[in-house]
């Protein structure tokens, strides 16, 4: 029988491995400064093993965040949820959670001016709806002029 994360630790753990990421920072020298092997790193990250509170503070410390960090946007339990919790938000956390989400938002956040960011944003919309080639080829070129 497999014991199913509980969905606190599974938050916990996507927080660790989002801040490891943000740092650009290895499992391995994450497990490295906690004194553990990886496989236990990717088992916190996972939600698969608890992180105990000595192991929080440690962690806190090399990730260089306060200990409320891991619990921001944590699942509210038998609590209704409130738009703080809200599915949502949730996706955010895991998109940014990703090696993708968190390239995508440090190349965007560098970009200076605001209309190419708008640019880029309506191009990736475009992108997204995806039924007008036109359209698509119209976002391309108003982003190219915007870019020169």
């Amino acid at each position: 029988m497999s014991k199913v994360p509980h969905p606190v630790d599974r938050h916990v753990g996507s927080r660790v491995r989002m801040r490891r990421m943000m740092l650009s920072m290895t499992q391995e020298k994450l497990a490295h400064a906690l004194g553990l092997t990886f496989q236990q790193v990717q088992k916190y990250e996972k939600g698969a093993n608890r992180v105990g509170a000595s192991r929080l503070h440690q962690l806190s410390h090399i990730l260089e965040v306060p200990v409320s960090y891991f619990f921001e946007g944590a699942p509210a339990g038998q609590r209704p949820i409130e738009p703080s919790n809200s599915p949502a938000l949730d996706f955010v956390a895991e998109f940014l959670s990703t090696a993708e989400g968190l390239a995508l938002t440090r190349a965007f956040t560098r970009i200076k001016d605001p209309q190419m960011r708008r640019s880029i944003v309506s191009l990736v919309e475009t992108i997204v709806d995806g039924d007008d080639p036109a359209a698509l080829a119209s976002e391309l070129a108003q982003t190219r002029h915007v870019c020169s």
